[in-house]
């Protein structure tokens, strides 16, 4: 057995951290021989319900889980850590303006981004998962200097996740045996789901899915929304934002951090944009396609950017330039 990691999750009390945390400690994620420390962190109010999450972890019995530690100090949380997977953030009331949400976290993120900075190892891989996720998760890296910024990570695997999906169902064949869709930009419902650069398996054989489904329509117009809105469309119908899908999303995004992505695909991450070639301005936590080995991401280069995409790519890059300006006003007086 190698020696064990401590691994950060924050909203612990909350549901993805629900449908997350079991994933974690039974080694779906870090592999079946690496044992785990594993730290929640929540708010004090949310104490008393983290000590039933931490009585239930108790009560699966993994053998790979070394220790569980609920807190609600940073100082504790972030010690030493390998890896940090920030859920929780200030979700968006009704009648919030999202100027409102994103000065909200920005004092979160300014805190957790500092207490990494003070307490984690520099070589933590940090994953935000919070929304607004991709600002979010640059004011944690602004606020941790010394972390390499290409260890910070957000989510839109949810996103690429449910492209994949959309496009599987449309031909009747498993999520598996569609590969290389992109999600670009923001994790909010400017992101661009790009389908031009991938392929499908079909009768053995792998194909463009533009040449597949012969139906350029449906994937410039419904396709796209559809994956937009998915995270609406589940809240509309459950009542709950998306748990188990975000939490298998995060799993996937950490599992291909740690051992890399198979040969010949990519995959969707929020990253930061410097030196990509894509045009989109440096100084971005935008969803780019990239691979992954040993630990490290590279941008996907040298795909054609066709005149729709670049409108697309623009619009998402625009809106997280925004974003990032109202953020970074807050920061200076947080």
């Amino acid at each position: 057995m190698s020696e064990p990691i401590r691994v950060l999750v924050t909203g612990a009390a909350g549901q993805i951290a629900y449908s997350l945390l079991y994933s974690i400690g039974n080694g779906s994620v870090f592999g079946k021989d690496q044992p785990i420390i594993l730290v929640l962190l929540d708010v004090t109010p949310m104490m008393s319900v983290l000590n039933g999450v931490l009585m239930e972890l108790q009560d699966c019995a993994l053998p790979l889980l070394k220790d569980v530690i609920a807190t609600d100090e940073e100082e504790v949380a972030f010690k030493d850590l390998d890896v940090a997977v920030l859920v929780g953030s200030m979700p968006r009331r009704e009648g919030m303006e999202r100027k409102d949400l994103l000065k909200a976290n920005v004092k979160i993120f300014k805190s957790q981004g500092a207490a990494l900075e003070k307490y984690a190892k520099k070589s933590v891989k940090v994953i935000v998962v919070g929304n607004p996720a991709n600002t979010n998760c640059l004011t944690a890296a602004k606020s941790a200097p010394s972390i390499p910024k290409e260890n910070f990570s957000c989510l839109t695997r949810l996103d690429h996740n449910r492209a994949k999906s959309q496009i599987a169902l449309k031909l009747g064949v498993t999520a598996d045996d569609v590969k290389n869709v992109i999600i670009w930009g923001n994790h909010s419902s400017t992101q661009y789901p790009d389908v031009n650069h991938a392929k499908v398996k079909l009768q053995g054989k792998e194909v463009g899915v533009y040449e597949a489904l012969k139906n350029d329509s449906w994937l410039k117009g419904e396709f796209i929304t559809t994956v937009q809105q998915r995270g609406a469309a589940v809240i509309k119908a459950r009542k709950l934002s998306s748990a188990m899908s975000a939490a298998k999303a995060i799993s996937d995004h950490i599992r291909d951090i740690w051992f890399g992505t198979p040969e010949g695909e990519f995959v969707s991450m929020g990253v930061i944009s410097d030196g990509n070639s894509y045009g989109i301005p440096d100084d971005l936590l935008y969803s780019f396609p990239v691979v992954i080995k040993n630990k490290t991401w590279k941008f996907v280069e040298g795909l054609p950017i066709n005149d729709f995409s670049r409108e697309k790519m623009d619009l998402t890059a625009k809106e997280l330039t925004e974003e990032k300006e109202t953020a970074f006003e807050f920061l200076s007086s947080a």
